[in-house]
């Protein structure tokens, strides 16, 4: 309520500047200019506050007992009423009883359908909270993909200096190696050349010395005279002869 007045009282004083609410930047407990351990962020209460008879706090009453002891409050709002009903401050009107009943009818409904109705409020609770739960997850395993696959970008950025390196090695021994295997070729074809130059060289020389032995031996048969053969064959007898 003070808080609305205080607003109403800022809009009423300068109508033509715009109301700004700032609220405080959630780094302040980062920076550790807020006392997180006496001083912890609020949480909203799942189950709610317990009460005594249905409406008061059960605060109220523990702040009794250190002064009054455990019959305090009671007492206490005994004699408040007493007070009250006693100069007429409240005034037990066709109003009161009527609220009386209302008050007599509305706690047996409570009472008869409050527990199914809070089973079926805290499924549908349950129900709710596993789908928020589950779209939660999902995210969260979709982020954690992600930042998987961005891990992985840079782990293969990091490695792709030492991958072209080692294509780079690769592509050298490849050609190192066809280098080689014609270097093996060439030196196979000149040397099967040599080698036919050699052979035709032999055959040359063969075939010279050939027909050279088979000049000289028709040469000299020709100089041969018939009677040098009759005396050589002679000779050639008597030789015979004489070493039998």
């Amino acid at each position: 309520m003070l808080a609305r007045c205080a607003l109403r009282a800022l809009q009423g004083n300068n109508k033509s500047a715009a109301l700004c609410l700032v609220r405080l930047n959630s780094d302040v407990a980062a920076a550790g200019e807020r006392d997180l351990v006496n001083f912890p962020p609020r949480k909203r209460p799942i189950d709610p506050s317990p009460v005594r008879m249905m409406v008061f706090p059960e605060e109220w009453f523990h702040a009794f007992y250190n002064k009054t002891g455990v019959s305090g409050p009671y007492m206490a709002f005994a004699s408040i009423g007493t007070f009250l009903a006693s100069k007429e401050y409240f005034v037990m009107e066709h109003d009161f009883y009527v609220g009386v009943a209302l008050a007599i009818v509305l706690t047996g409904i409570v009472k008869k359908i409050g527990p199914s109705t809070a089973e079926w409020m805290e499924a549908e609770q349950v129900k709710i909270e596993k789908e928020l739960t589950s779209i939660k997850q999902n995210e969260i395993d979709n982020l954690q993909a992600a930042i998987d696959s961005e891990l992985g970008a840079q782990s293969d950025g990091k490695v792709w200096k030492e991958i072209a390196e080692a294509k780079k090695e690769a592509v050298g021994l490849q050609l190192e190696a066809a280098y080689r295997q014609r270097l093996s070729e060439a030196y196979t074809q000149v040397k099967k050349r040599l080698d036919y130059q050699l052979e035709v060289s032999n055959v040359v020389r063969r075939v010279e010395q050939k027909h050279m032995v088979d000049w000289i031996i028709n040469n000299v048969k020709k100089s041969i005279t018939p009677a040098q053969e009759e005396a050589a064959l002679k000779k050639c007898i008597a030789d015979l002869k004489a070493l039998a």
